[in-house]
C-alpha cells in the first residue's frame, strides 16, 4: 500500500526518505501543457494506459478516472513504479498517496481548469474517485 502523503513528517519527507524529488522546472511546465499521456506501469510494461495530469505549484498529480478499478492506479497504489510518456519523452516515476483534503482541492482545481473544455471534466472530481489523487515525484 502507498505510504502517507508525505506532508506530516515535515520537510516533504517520508519515513526512510532523504526528501521528495522534484521535476525541474521544464518538466513542469510540459506536463502542465500536456493533455494527455500515457502512464505505463512496472507490473504491466506492456501496456500504455492514457490518463490526464495536472500540476498545482511544482506538485503533479494524477487520478483515476475509473477510481480504484482502474488497472494503472492498483498497480501503482501496491507500490510500484511508473513511466510517464509525452512527446517522444519517458520519465520514470513513483508515487505517494495525495488524498489529504488539501491535495485533493488543489487536483480538483487543476482537473476543472485544464480540462473545462471537456464534457469529461467533471466526471474527474465525482467524489468516488478522489481517493484516488496520486502525487507523482521522478525517481
Amino acid at each position: 500500500m502507498l505510504a502517507g502523503d508525505g506532508r506530516d513528517q515535515g520537510a516533504g519527507c517520508r519515513p526512510g526518505d532523504y526528501g521528495m524529488a522534484n521535476f525541474d522546472a521544464d518538466t513542469l511546465r510540459e506536463l502542465r501543457d500536456v493533455r494527455e499521456l500515457r502512464i505505463r506501469t512496472e507490473r504491466h510494461p506492456k501496456t500504455a494506459v492514457v490518463i490526464w495530469i495536472v500540476v498545482a505549484g511544482d506538485e503533479v498529480f494524477v487520478r483515476s478516472w475509473l477510481g480504484a478499478r482502474g488497472r494503472w492506479y492498483r498497480d501503482l497504489e501496491a507500490g510500484g513504479p511508473a513511466i510517464l510518456e509525452f512527446a517522444g519523452r519517458r520519465i520514470e516515476v513513483q508515487v505517494s498517496s495525495a488524498s489529504d483534503d488539501t491535495s485533493i482541492a488543489r487536483a480538483s482545481a487543476e482537473f476543472l481548469r485544464k480540462y473545462q473544455p471537456s464534457s469529461h471534466a467533471q466526471e474527474m472530481v465525482r467524489s468516488e474517485i478522489l481517493s484516488t489523487t496520486l502525487r507523482l515525484e521522478p525517481r
